[in-house]
């Protein structure tokens, strides 16, 4: 758990998508396990995505690839809270894409903040790409101003 700064409030989220945890996701502490927050990062990130451009992730011809990741707790959550991940926009630039991310439950402060970084290459080469149109022009509905 995280000392000293305070949380961010939800409503400092553009995007809030709900996740459900799984029994499986606790530890041996009785609490999500930090590998989890990761996990329901990248899907509320891939699951507003898809659903809102119409992107299936399995034959664009590119990829959003993790460049970077990182979370900070505040308290704790486990199954079987029902939670929400908030997303913005930090950051958006030719071929990439940072996040800043929160995770609550409905009715409480955000338990942690996260950051993830996306960079979009083509499939193929693995080379960097500019960020789709279509992409783009979600991600800033979701842009820190």
């Amino acid at each position: 758990m995280s000392s000293g700064e305070a949380p961010p409030s939800p409503a400092d989220f553009g995007v809030h998508w709900p996740v459900t945890t799984r029994w499986m996701d606790n530890d041996m502490f009785g609490h999500l396990n930090n590998a989890v927050y990761y996990g329901l990062f990248d899907t509320a990130i891939n699951g507003w995505i898809n659903t809102t451009c119409g992107i299936d992730p399995l034959t664009a011809p590119w990829l959003g690839v993790v460049a970077e990741s990182g979370c900070r707790y505040f308290s704790e959550l486990k199954f079987p809270d029902p939670l929400t991940v908030g997303l913005t926009v930090t950051r958006l630039g030719n071929s990439s894409v940072t996040y800043r991310l929160g995770l609550w439950r409905p009715d409480g402060p955000v338990a942690a903040v996260g950051h993830w970084a996306h960079v979009y290459v083509d499939r193929s080469t693995r080379r960097p790409v500019p960020i789709p149109q279509n992409l783009r022009a979600l991600l800033e509905t979701a842009r820190v101003q």
